[in-house]
């Protein structure tokens, strides 16, 4: 096995001081962007390659940032919206030589144990909160701790930075797009209340319908995946089934009569969407016939399904990018403007259509 090449050699190859090789790999001030130049060149055509550990310990950083999926494992096996984020993440912490430390922990007490054992011993320069929830704890931790942190889609009065995208124009075009054909009974299957997102989903939908004159109608809160949308499905469209509750104001409700069902159902995500469809055909309910089914995030498997799925589609992977870029300026001690992208968008498939007569 070829022997690793050092930084002496290239600092030999360049003709400096092995000091100023230190400098110019870490992109540190201190030489001419000449001789950075050269030094850049020589590493390259020595193919040397920066050891993490002897630029943590000059740096006085880990290089590496953190990230805790604050929900059970399975999102990350069945949910595709992730996965393009943290392509996003990547897509910017790899050119700069950072690493993503990866950790679930779906109990409250066990995310936070392992935040701090992320801050314990520098292990991370930062972190990613994102998944938000209400008064969400984590937020206090890390400012205790000290550690650089970066939130996804925060509701407003956020003390940290934080990337944001809207998700009330889209809805807003949702709602204009089912009351332009012809709807009037409505509902909506939320994902968890605790969660931010799911609560702002779910007052964006409702203050769309009521500026349109619609009642908002029945909310079902489900968990954002596949089986949570079956299980609304049953409620909404009188199949029963168990878990979940269907809610309208305070009132618990479950549409039993065909007359009284929801004609367009908005799921606060794909997944969730995805399975509210399959468990209507199960009962027999046509998709759009009977029913317009709409969802959000614009993963890929909603072009697969029949019919393809009417969603709004967000920027997953822009998001990602953006959020590591924020985390690595908060790093390096630089000013961090909260960063927004641009809102989510409707995209009309063949899932909605008028209302039946």
């Amino acid at each position: 096995m070829a022997e690793r090449v050092t930084i002496v050699e290239v600092a030999a190859r360049a003709g400096v001081a092995i000091s100023s090789v230190s400098s110019a790999l870490n992109d540190r001030p201190g030489v001419s962007e000449q001789t950075r130049a050269r030094i850049k060149q020589a590493a390259d055509d020595l193919g040397f390659v920066p050891s993490v550990r002897g630029r943590s310990l000059s740096a006085k950083r880990a290089f590496a940032v953190g990230l805790v999926v604050h929900r059970d494992p399975f999102v990350l096996e069945s949910d595709p919206f992730f996965g393009s984020f943290i392509g996003g993440l990547e897509s910017v912490l790899d050119p700069r030589g950072y690493a993503l430390i990866l950790q679930m922990g779906s109990a409250a007490d066990e995310t936070l144990d392992r935040y701090r054992r992320l801050a314990a011993g520098r292990r991370v320069d930062g972190v990613f909160l994102n998944e938000l929830v209400v008064d969400d704890p984590r937020v206090p931790l890390v400012q205790q701790l000290g550690l650089p942190a970066v939130g996804v889609n925060p509701a407003a009065g956020f003390p940290l930075p934080a990337v944001r995208q809207d998700d009330s124009a889209g809805i807003r075009e949702l709602v204009d797009h089912l009351v332009a054909l012809g709807h009037r009974r409505f509902a909506h299957v939320s994902g968890p209340d605790r969660f931010v997102h799911a609560r702002r989903r779910s007052a964006a939908w409702r203050d769309a319908l009521v500026a349109a004159d619609r009642d908002p109608g029945v909310v079902v809160e489900a968990d954002f995946t596949y089986d949570g949308g079956a299980r609304a499905a049953a409620q909404l469209l009188g199949g029963g089934g168990a878990g979940g509750s269907a809610r309208v104001g305070d009132g618990s409700v479950r549409v039993d009569d065909p007359s009284e069902r929801p004609t367009a159902v908005f799921c606060a995500n794909d997944l969730a969407a995805i399975g509210f469809m399959a468990e209507a055909d199960r009962l027999g309910v046509r998709v759009p016939d009977d029913v317009s089914v709409a969802g959000f995030d614009g993963i890929e498997l909603g072009t697969y399904v029949r019919p393809a799925l009417t969603t709004l589609t967000t920027a997953p992977r822009l998001i990602g990018a953006e959020a590591a870029r924020l985390l690595l300026a908060a790093v390096d001690g630089d000013p961090v403007p909260d960063a927004e992208i641009d809102h989510a968008r409707l995209l009309v498939r063949a899932s909605t259509a008028p209302a039946p007569r």
